[in-house]
């Protein structure tokens, strides 16, 4: 049905929808006739379009694929192409035709045509005609170069006859380009052959690298010149690329030039090179913000090879890196000239990289120091590690090179507010890299076992201790009045007025109307708290920095121990006082990891008592279940405490390792009295006050296990002899737990019990070639299923349910090999192929009952 509104109603609305249009229409005709007015005024109004005289859509049919500009270029480009091949032609082939008057006379007057006609062209308005000619005239002049050396100057050096020619041609190309004014390609030309006089020049010369290098870096200083001056884009960015490409090879022959000098004299060359090219690029810095900061990194970077070159050649050959370390470190100090921002910035940057490098190439010394003592583990006890690893050429000044930078990195926030480091990172950096400097020592100097410990144990006590007290990291943070005034918050407040704005002309607070809340008008009110800040403490974040280094070092020099037996128990003893000491004064993070590093240490201490002992494998693993044990005794008086849990996990792993230095050993059944110690460990901490479920769980699995171990070890033919007299007890146990507390989980009531008869017994079916075993065990297997189905219970379903599955299977594979055996080969891929096509034009339905069975076992206790 149709719901019109009635004809006068429909007029009203058109009248009004009418009125909007042109309403619309005003606003965007009298914007329009501004836009005009503007662009006149600047001088570059575009032609206007009658506002009602839309421009008609050319249909697809009809368009054309390419513009009336696009097409003329095109034709002006080839035709000045082939002008240029006819010229070079004449040049190359008819030239031998004609005498010397003839050459002089048909060059000349082709050139000076060539170059006079885009004069007339340009007064009509043919611009890109005009180009095309001119472009033509310039081959021509190079022509007329050719021309003069083969007619006039054939016995001339022709690298130096280039050299001059090309500076001629630039200078002509300049002042033609200048000239004319409208063309575009004169002077851009001028500048591509502004590059060839000076560096063809000194080739010619054969005064080598040094004089090619100083005319490469004039050339550069030429282009800078230029790209600061000109005006048009092109010639601006082809002198920049000048300028890169020149005083780029310019910089790589001083540099290599620096590094190959022997001497002070020969390096004085080099550097004076150096220092040249970086006083060049300061002044492009300084003169073109835009490209400052990357331009003072270079400039900072040719002058710390300067410098460095010098000194290098004075010292050492093992304190070449730490000669170029000291000339960034005095660079670094002109950041606290009054440069422009930029510069200041790229000063920074290239004085950091130089002390990034110079870290990089010390650092794996420290590496080899923290890593080496790990090559005791393929013969411990039998005397310090010997590592084959080739350390770098002067490896002795590492931990003066890593300590420098970390001065440095500590110092010049504090010292240079305008180097762009932020405080926070500068410190850790700087507290790692001290630490790795102290840790190369013994590396750099070939100190002996003895010493090396001892300073891997001293590192980790004063990084230990600088992680158990963040007010110790305070002390090296910033106080408030070092860090500065704290920036006010950015964007007006009440009022609308800017922090430190007046109101009105008064200079001093204004007194105003009380408001309701007790301030006054002129007074600012205080914005609400906002969210607490999320960023890390300065104090803690260094503060974890240190205990991450402590737990390095700690690790280097547990290795390290295992040279010897004394080292092994200094080393460890040590080790555990100071994480014991660590956890006892620190809090949290920190003395979590530092309690749980001591029962580690407690743990080796244990286990190299065990071996100098010379007990067997299995007796160590006895050894080390007295630390779980300790640990979970220390866990009862702990209660509750945040550093509890962490300890008894640590400790489990312990006892983790315990079990496998008693799996070797089953006939001595050592791995089930492990098995069972353990589980008592895991009883008592499950039993506590705060009762851990998980405890609980573990502790009736080691039971099992042991017992399981036990009786595969004594060869017992029927377990259920065995296992049947404690089901029953813990079944019964079981029951009187979930009536006293129904809520507990029938894993925890039944599982034990049921396991272990069930898994003994499988165990034994599956090596029982007779029927009865298997037919009662599948009996025994589903009672337990159907009671665990009646009474909702999950364990019994579980563990029912899976033993009559494989006891089926069991029984079932023999029939199988047969029938597979009897089926030909093709067909149980088919079959496999059907069941898998089966299985995914069903998948979403398979999926919704597995869903339904996780949910229904989820309801069961």
């Amino acid at each position: 049905m149709e719901n019109a509104p009635p004809p006068a109603e429909e007029l009203r609305l058109i009248d009004r929808e009418l009125a909007q249009l042109d309403a619309r229409r005003a606003r965007l005709l009298a914007r329009r006739a501004w836009l005009l007015t503007a662009l006149r005024a600047a001088g570059n109004a575009p032609a206007p379009v009658p506002a009602r005289s839309p421009v008609p859509a050319r249909s697809p049919a009809t368009a054309a694929e390419t513009s009336p500009p696009s097409a003329q270029n095109v034709l002006l480009t080839l035709g000045g192409v082939l002008l240029t091949i006819a010229a070079v032609a004449f040049t190359l082939v008819s030239w031998g035709h004609m005498g010397i008057g003839g050459r002089a006379l048909v060059l000349g007057a082709v050139t000076v045509t060539a170059l006079g006609t885009p004069l007339l062209l340009l007064r009509r308005k043919l611009v890109s005609t005009a180009e095309s000619v001119a472009a033509l005239g310039l081959v021509l002049t190079v022509l007329d170069a050719y021309a003069l050396r083969r007619a006039a100057l054939p016995g001339t050096d022709a690298v130096a006859f280039t050299a001059v020619a090309a500076g001629v041609l630039a200078a002509v190309w300049a002042a033609y380009g200048r000239a004319v004014g409208r063309l575009r390609l004169p002077l851009p030309a001028a500048g591509v052959a502004g590059h060839l006089p000076l560096p063809l020049w000194a080739l010619s010369t054969g005064g080598g690298a040094e004089v090619t290098a100083w005319a490469a870096l004039a050339t550069a200083g030429t282009d800078v010149v230029i790209a600061l001056a000109a005006r048009r884009e092109a010639v601006r960015a082809l002198a920049v690329t000048g300028a890169v490409t020149t005083g780029g090879w310019s910089l790589l022959t001083g540099l290599w030039l620096s590094l190959s000098a022997g001497s002070p004299a020969a390096s004085a060359e080099p550097a004076l090179l150096l220092l040249t090219a970086a006083a060049l690029a300061l002044v492009a810095a300084w003169r073109a913000p835009a490209a400052a900061a990357v331009t003072a990194t270079v400039g900072g970077l040719a002058a710390v090879a300067a410098a460095g070159g010098v000194l290098r050649t004075t010292v050492p050959a093992s304190w070449t890196v730490p000669a170029y370390l000291l000339c960034a470190a005095v660079l670094l100090t002109a950041v606290r000239a009054p440069l422009p921002r930029g510069v200041l910035t790229g000063l920074a940057v290239s004085s950091g990289l130089v002390h990034l490098a110079s870290a990089l190439w010390a650092a794996p010394v420290a590496l080899l120091a923290l890593t080496g003592p790990a090559a005791a583990l393929d013969d411990v006890w039998g005397g310090p590690p010997v590592d084959d690893v080739a350390l770098p050429e002067g490896a002795v000044t590492a931990p003066v090179v890593l300590a420098a930078v970390a001065a440095v990195l500590w110092a010049a926030p504090r010292l240079l507010p305008a180097v762009p480091l932020p405080r926070p990172a500068a410190e850790c950096a700087a507290l790692v890299l001290t630490w790795s400097a102290t840790v190369a020592v013994p590396v750099a100097l070939s100190l002996p076992l003895g010493p090396t410990l001892a300073v891997q144990l001293t590192v980790t006590a004063a990084a230990l201790t600088l992680a158990a007290r963040p007010s110790l990291a305070a002390a090296f943070l910033p106080t408030a009045e070092e860090a500065g005034p704290e920036p006010h918050p950015a964007g007006p407040v009440a009022g609308g007025r800017a922090p430190g704005e007046a109101s009105g002309d008064a200079a001093g607070p204004v007194a105003g109307p009380v408001r309701p809340d007790g301030t006054t008008r002129g007074e600012p009110v205080a914005a609400p708290p906002g969210p607490p800040s999320r960023a890390l403490d300065p104090a803690r974040t260094l503060a974890g920095t240190a205990l991450v280094c402590a737990l390095g070092s700690a690790t280097s020099a547990a290795l390290l121990g295992l040279a010897s037996r004394p080292t092994t128990f200094i080393a460890l003893g040590v080790l555990v006082a100071l994480c014991a000491a660590a956890a006892t004064a620190a809090r949290g993070p920190v003395r979590t990891a530092a309690a749980c590093a001591a029962v580690v240490g407690a743990s080796g201490l244990v286990a190299a008592a065990a071996a100098a002992a010379e007990l067997p494998g299995h007796r160590i693993g006895l050894a080390l279940l007295a630390v779980p044990a300790a640990v979970a005794l220390l866990g009862a008086g702990l209660g509750r405490h945040p550093v509890a849990l962490p300890l008894e996990t640590t400790s489990a792993a312990a006892g983790l390792v315990a079990v496998a230095l008693a799996v070797p050993h089953p006939p001595t059944l050592a791995l089930a009295l492990v098995l069972a110690l353990a589980g008592v460990v895991a009883a008592g901490t499950a039993v506590r006050a705060e009762r851990r479920p998980l405890a609980g769980y573990v502790a009736a699995v080691l039971f099992v296990a042991a017992t399981w171990v036990r009786l595969a070890a004594s060869e017992v033919d029927v377990p259920e002899a065995y296992t049947l007299p404690v089901t029953v007890p813990a079944l019964a146990v079981g029951l009187l737990r979930r009536r006293r507390d129904p809520s507990a989980s029938s894993w925890v009531a039944y599982g034990p019990g049921l396991a272990a008869t069930l898994v003994p017994s499988l165990l034994a079916a599956w090596g029982d070639t007779g029927w009865p075993r298997p037919l009662l065990l599948g009996l025994a297997a589903l009672g337990v299923t159907l009671a665990g189905a009646r009474l909702r219970l999950r364990a019994p379903l579980v563990l029912g349910g899976l033993t009559l599955a494989l006891v089926a299977l069991h029984e079932l594979a023999p029939y199988v090999v047969q029938v597979v055996d009897a089926l030909p080969r093709w067909l149980p891929p088919a079959l496999a192929g059907l069941l898998l096509l089966a299985v995914g034009a069903t998948y979403e339905q398979r999926l919704r009952d597995a869903r339904r069975i996780r949910e229904t076992l989820g309801r069961m206790r």
